[in-house]
């Protein structure tokens, strides 16, 4: 497979929305060039908050299945040929329960078939502590470790200039290195965020505490 038919950017992630908050504009960015892009979600979110739109966890499921393929039509992903999304069943909320090795298996054959220039995933602490989050890194870092050297593509960790108030999470903090100006795409960026009514809550916290990231997504690059 030549470097021109490679994928530029896979994002693994545990959660419907972890997609779009932080690079959403990079992927609309790098899919209007031509580029293909893929996106991993490991749950379906069904431990997620429902804001009484769903009566229990499978209902809720079926909603966030319906509003992450609205987001990814309007992001592009899903209508672009040869980018991919791949939706697996592991239970929300209790990612750090599962066997490491089966997380890491599905990153690695990921990035295997994909070959991505870049991965795209949580940094050590989850930003936000959540367990899947910080689980998803610990899989997608041992797949990635485990393929030989010349094998890895480019690592990406979301990051932010804001340092976490909890003191742990502060210990791992990695400010970013890596900034991209998504201005000119912030319309459909927005209209891509909406499409996952029921975590309201998660994108106005998201706009109140971080509001410079719906223009500037950025990341840190382990040098």
């Amino acid at each position: 497979m030549s470097d021109v038919q490679r994928m530029k950017l896979l994002l693994i992630v545990p959660h419907p929305d972890d997609e779009v908050y932080g690079a959403a504009g990079t992927l609309m960015e790098l899919l209007a060039g031509g580029h293909r892009c893929g996106l991993v979600t490991l749950t379906r979110g069904e431990a997620g908050r429902t804001l009484g739109l769903a009566e229990g966890p499978e209902e809720l499921a079926r909603m966030r299945e319906v509003e992450l393929a609205a987001c990814l039509e309007v992001i592009g992903l899903t209508t672009t040929p040869g980018s991919v999304h791949e939706q697996h069943t592991f239970p929300d909320k209790y990612l750090k329960d599962q066997p490491l090795e089966k997380l890491v298996a599905v990153a690695r054959e990921a990035m295997t078939r994909h070959r991505p220039e870049t991965v795209l995933t949580f940094p050590p602490n989850g930003s936000n502590g959540h367990p899947d989050h910080v689980t998803t890194h610990r899989a997608v870092k041992a797949a990635w470790d485990s393929l030989p050297e010349q094998e890895r593509p480019a690592l990406w960790y979301y990051a932010s200039d804001t340092p976490p108030e909890n003191e742990d999470l502060r210990a791992e903090w990695l400010p970013p290195n890596v900034r991209r100006d998504v201005t000119a795409h912030i319309t459909r960026k927005l209209q891509a965020i909406a499409c996952h009514r029921t975590q309201a809550l998660s994108t106005v916290d998201f706009i109140r505490k971080f509001p410079e990231r719906v223009t500037l997504e950025t990341f840190y690059a382990p040098e």
